[in-house]
């Protein structure tokens, strides 16, 4: 058997021959994805490994029966099947550099070898197709070496089908090779996985598309911006034969100059430009301008559907920056724009950005089965403006699971443990002796530097004390009306205050000045809950009034109930 030393697989494309460049002999127009078909195993885009282990197969004399290529569209399988046969019946002995200039490779090329067939899984599906096939296994091959059945999407057979081409596939005749190519490798039988040899395609990266793109386009004679290429290169998504359908429909319909506003032209879509201008409105919370925004997008052809996609990976490309990833792993907007990205993700916050990720996601999904996709689309960017901030939620709630506390914002004042419990001058108001709630103010550094600093959010400045009496601010009629034993009192009008924004404080209790249970709580200092024991420090009925009016002030708190229309139902003082 005649052998030749397999070549190496280099990673750039290596230029197509002359004869693929032009195949009009007889008139006839023939696709670009179809003309610049790899043709060789050292022509494979993407796949080198791949071909590196089938040229290897070959030189050791380990070739399988039976090959499964497994990928997305347009990575490679049905050219790397042809490339394999090209190989394997080459005149001069099965090669891995098969020559291009044979009939048979020839005719493995235009796909008309009589010993090379290809078949479509998806319209001979059936049994009576299989039952065919295996009729014509037995006969040998009429001029080469092996008979090589290729079946495409063969994840299309019918559990039938499958079954009558076990035994055939488990130990065909020896002049017999199968090479199966499927995008949904789950849909086949684990008995037929078995018995296979199986390769995963990956998706082309952008920038090997956008090495063939220019070898296409000096090959055709036309002009083009390496930015144009390397948009049409993103928009195929790793799908070698995508990006060379987009690059001839661009040509069609540029004058010989192919630019950026051509590409966007033609394919309908929106630039970095635009899409940053929508983001933009979106993290001013500007509906309006959003809304504008989609009536000048649309008055340009760009479909609303389109531009959601667009903006779903644009919104990628920030979680990416937010998260700290360089810009190269950018895939949609350019990588100039990453330190932009990267802000407006810090400035939205982590969770936000998700939230929104999630709602266009949806409203693709819905605009895919509705007529209204306009509309579903302005609705989702309304929705967008109005997200709450919920990164602040989600530091809350972080805070609190740490063992954090609420501080009252006006003062930043919190019980003092030192002195919890003891006893006061009887209040005539009062029905019981009590014990005192002495306050003591912090610094605001102390309660929420540490979770806001982390946060990316500024630190508030230490308020000033109002001043107040404790004594006279007004409490909670619920909990007033929950106090059967408490004499009647002056209603007092709730003091007015300035509601602070989401993210303004969280008090934190350190160790050292956590409030410590009492031995024997009785009476009103047995807590908040009525119960004695190591959760509920005892607190006076009166400090229990004060402490209840200073947490609904909280900010945070009220943010909490209209978010989620709560009500504090039970204060534990913290542990």
């Amino acid at each position: 058997m005649a052998k030749a030393k397999a070549s190496p697989v280099s990673e750039v494309a290596k230029e197509m021959p002359e004869e693929s460049i032009s195949d009009r002999s007889d008139g006839r127009y023939v696709v670009v994805a179809r003309r610049y078909r790899p043709r060789s195993f050292d022509q494979l885009v993407g796949q080198q490994h791949i071909g590196q282990a089938l040229c290897n197969a070959i030189e050791t004399g380990r070739v399988g029966h039976a090959y499964l290529f497994t990928g997305a569209r347009g990575v490679g399988k049905t050219s790397t099947a042809r490339i394999f046969a090209k190989a394997l019946n080459d005149p001069s002995g099965p090669t891995s550099l098969p020559t291009g200039d044979s009939d048979v490779a020839r005719a493995i090329d235009s796909g008309e070898d009589v010993d090379v067939l290809e078949i479509d899984g998806a319209s001979n599906r059936g049994i009576d197709e299989i039952r065919s096939l295996r009729a014509g296994v037995g006969v040998r091959p009429s001029r080469s070496r092996y008979k090589i059945y290729i079946i495409d999407e063969v994840h299309m057979l019918t559990p039938a089908a499958f079954n009558a081409l076990l035994k055939t596939l488990e130990e065909p005749p020896p002049h017999v090779k199968f090479i199966f190519c499927t995008t949904d490798p789950d849909k086949i039988p684990i008995t037929v996985l078995s018995r296979c040899q199986r390769f995963d395609f990956a998706p082309v990266s952008t920038d090997s598309i956008l090495g063939r793109l220019k070898e296409i386009v000096r090959a055709e004679g036309i002009s083009a911006d390496d930015e144009a290429l390397r948009l049409i290169a993103r928009r195929a998504e790793g799908s070698m034969r995508d990006s060379q359908s987009l690059l001839e429909q661009v040509m069609s319909f540029s004058d010989g100059k192919l630019t950026t506003d051509t590409v966007h032209a033609m394919l309908g879509t929106a630039d970095d430009a635009r899409l940053h201008e929508f983001v933009i409105a979106l993290a001013n919370r500007d509906p309006k301008q959003a809304l504008y925004l989609v009536e000048r997008a649309s008055g340009e052809g760009i479909a609303s559907g389109q531009l959601a996609e667009q903006l779903l990976g644009y919104f990628r490309d920030i979680l990416v920056a937010t998260v700290g990833c360089p810009a190269e792993m950018q895939r949609h907007a350019n990588e100039s724009l990453h330190d932009d990205l990267m802000s407006l993700g810090q400035n939205w916050g982590l969770q936000t950005v998700l939230a929104i990720v999630g709602i266009l996601d949806q409203t693709l999904v819905r605009i895919r089965h509705s007529l209204h996709g306009r509309v579903l689309f302005e609705s989702a960017l309304i929705q967008i403006c109005h997200l709450p901030d919920l990164q602040a939620v989600a530091d809350l709630a972080a805070t609190l699971a740490g063992g954090g506390a609420i501080s009252q914002q006006l003062g930043n004042r919190v019980i003092d443990p030192s002195v919890v419990g003891q006893k006061k001058k009887a209040d005539p108001t009062d029905s019981a002796p009590t014990g005192a709630a002495p306050w003591r103010s912090i610094d605001s550094t102390e309660s929420s530097g540490a979770s806001l600093a982390r946060a990316g959010r500024p630190v508030p400045e230490k308020p000033s004390d109002t001043g107040q009496n404790p004594e006279d601010r007004s409490f909670s009629p619920r909990l007033e009306a929950n106090q059967p034993h408490r004499q009647s009192a002056k209603p007092v009008e709730p003091t007015s205050y300035k509601r602070e924004p989401v993210g303004a404080s969280v008090g934190i209790l350190p160790p050292s000045v956590r409030p410590t249970p009492s031995a024997n709580p009785t009476g009103h200092e047995a807590g908040i809950s009525g119960t004695p024991n190591a959760v509920n420090p005892p607190i006076s009925a009166r400090s229990r009034i004060q402490l209840m009016r200073e947490i609904e002030q909280n900010p945070y708190v009220r943010k909490c109930q209209d978010l989620f229309g709560a009500e504090i139902v039970k204060i534990d003082p913290p542990q």
